[in-house]
């Protein structure tokens, strides 16, 4: 998983880079693309490592990566100098400032996050339009000529000019793709539109926990916080942030809540893995089969995959124990079609 974060400039995109990786922001490039892996939290692998006291502990990962806005002076965010990125990234974190302060002016002079996110999404749209015209402008070319893929493309090309129409009324195609046999076909394309896009929407300390100025249905989530506070709370010892952050009423760290978002928005799960070596999370789609998640773990389990022995995390808590567990009858042996339940406990029996 791959979440770009975008915005205008002085909109506290780099704090709230900070506050999701750690990375202190005088090692960022403010020039550049900054990119981290970071960790996706797993409380429930704690159970695990009291069971297997394993030599690790491994959580799943999700890439951010902080594009620079536009120069001072630059209407846009300056999307475009990004598109390859952007393309590539599965969903967008868009940072709106809502904060104020006499030492940084904000965009246009003006204080309106729904109007600055009504500018970015027209820049989004107008970024999938070129890309829609443009094959659009191919595919009729190519359909003048006798070819094999002559039906593919007239397919591909009434797609495309359907959505076309959507992207100049204004409409993201997230809007009007459904799901299934045309969302894949225009996977390849990486259209922008198409992606989750979960607003931070940054206040200031005093707006820490008020409700949001306004909503939008095409967003996926909209999370409030004060990007430069948590970038602070981040760089603490794990131990000081309860209390720091209760003095401020923020109940649960702006990272986590944002990695849960995007979880939430890209449909995905987590299944978990045990062993004396060790204790690891693995993030899948939904709907991913037991023979998928075997072949996530490594391609040998997927080949010669005979069963997975499966416990749901709920029982395995309950129980107390791997042993008392199976000895209460939670252990289930499933077959390779089997679809994996958020918080599996997995062991595959595989032959190679």
């Amino acid at each position: 998983m791959r979440v770009a974060i975008v915005g205008f400039p002085y909109s506290g995109k780099s704090a709230l880079f900070t506050a999701i990786s750690a990375v202190p922001r005088s090692h960022l490039n403010p020039a550049g693309e900054n990119l981290a892996a970071v960790k996706v939290p797993e409380p429930r692998l704690d159970l695990l490592e009291q069971i297997y006291r394993p030599k690790k502990r491994t959580e799943a990962t999700c890439d951010f990566i902080d594009l620079p806005g536009s120069a001072e002076g630059v209407e846009d965010a300056g999307l475009a100098r990004h598109l390859p990125t952007l393309r590539q990234c599965d969903a967008l974190l868009v940072v709106l400032r809502a904060f104020a302060s006499e030492a940084v002016a904000p965009h246009r002079g003006r204080l309106d996050p729904e109007a600055d996110f009504r500018e970015l999404r027209d820049e989004l749209l107008l970024a999938d339009l070129v890309s829609c015209d443009n094959r659009v402008e191919k595919l009729q070319k190519a359909l003048t000529k006798p070819s094999k893929e002559h039906d593919q493309q007239k397919h591909e090309l009434a797609v495309l000019q359907r959505c076309r129409e959507a992207l100049r009324s204004e409409r993201p195609l997230s809007a009007v793709v459904p799901p299934g046999e045309e969302e894949k076909l225009l996977r390849s394309f990486g259209f922008l539109t198409q992606k989750p896009l979960i607003i931070a929407l940054n206040v200031g300390e005093d707006r820490i926990g008020a409700p949001p100025p306004f909503q939008d249905a095409q967003a996926a989530a909209m999370i409030t916080l004060c990007a430069a506070l948590e970038a602070e709370i981040i760089q603490m010892e794990p131990a000081d942030r309860p209390e720091f952050m209760q003095g401020y009423g923020i109940l649960a760290l702006a990272r986590d809540r944002i990695i849960r978002a995007c979880f939430d928005a890209l449909g995905l799960i987590t299944f978990l893995t045990g062993s004396e070596q060790e204790v690891r999370s693995w993030a899948v789609p939904k709907g991913t089969t037991a023979i998928e998640a075997a072949g996530k773990i490594h391609s040998d389990l997927a080949r010669g995959f005979i069963k997975a022995e499966t416990i749901a995390w709920d029982d395995l808590r309950a129980a107390g124990g791997l042993r008392e567990a199976k000895a209460a009858g939670k252990l289930r042996h499933e077959p390779k079609h089997y679809v994996v339940q958020d918080g599996d406990v997995l062991l595959i029996k595989f032959n190679v």
